[in-house]
This record gives C-alpha cells, structure tokens and sequence, in this order.
C-alpha cells in the first residue's frame, strides 16, 4: 500500500496520505467530501495511486505572503543546534504528479529529488526507515 487513508472525526473518508521521500514530510491529498479544501481526482488505486492534479506544498518563506518574514530559516540561523534535530522544521517547495504509484518531483522542488521520479515507496517501507 503506498497511500492510507485520512477520516474526518466523524469517520468519513476525506483523502489519503503519504510520507513524501522527497522532502520527508507527510502530505495529505484530499479526495472529498470536504468544502474547506481543494479536491484531488484519485484512481481508487492505494497500490498505484494516481492523483490530479499536481500537489503543491509549501512551508516557510516559500508560502506566498511570507516572503519576507521569519521563517525556519531565520530560526535555524539563530539556533543552529535545534537545525540538526532529527524532527527539525524545514522552509521548502514539494512539487509532485503522482501517476500509477510513482512520484515525479517537478524542477521547482527545492529537496534533492527535483526533477526526478521515483516509485511511491510502500507505507511498511517509510515505516521502518523511520525507526
């Protein structure tokens, strides 16, 4: 299975996640029924997810409007020690297609797979990466 699905608290299924081998954060992509976010097409598939269209995430400075505030960066420049937490927070772009269970990373991604695709890793796998 390489995305699991994501309930709203009263049990509906409102999308699926995954955690992005690219930037090493987990996304969700909504699939409805949900006025509150954008809908993402989805084939049905958890083994070979296709989702439409492209997902963008962006955190820190990257965020429109937020250019020019502090961010994680300016944090980080500050506190250089929590940058090298394992869990530490990031300023980055993640800019994907996700077609038949593999993910393309577009050039505007700011982690090192931009401009790369890749197999959508298995959830058993990203799980014991992270032990």
């Amino acid at each position: 299975m390489k995305v699991k699905g994501v309930n709203n608290k009263d049990g509906e299924r409102i999308g699926y996640s995954f955690k992005c081998p690219g930037c090493k954060d987990r996304h969700v992509i909504h699939t409805g029924p949900d006025t509150a976010h954008p809908i993402w097409g989805f084939n049905g598939d958890v083994n070979k997810p296709t989702f439409t269209p492209s997902l963008l995430t962006r955190c820190g400075h990257f965020v429109p409007g937020h250019e020019n505030e502090p961010c994680w960066c300016t944090f980080y420049k500050d506190s250089p020690e929590a940058a090298k937490a394992d869990k530490a927070f990031r300023c980055y772009i993640c800019h994907s297609i996700i077609t038949d269970g593999r993910i393309q990373f577009l050039d505007d991604c700011t982690h090192l797979l931009a401009g790369q695709t890749i197999e959508l890793p298995d959830l058993e796998e990203v799980k014991e990466s992270e032990n």
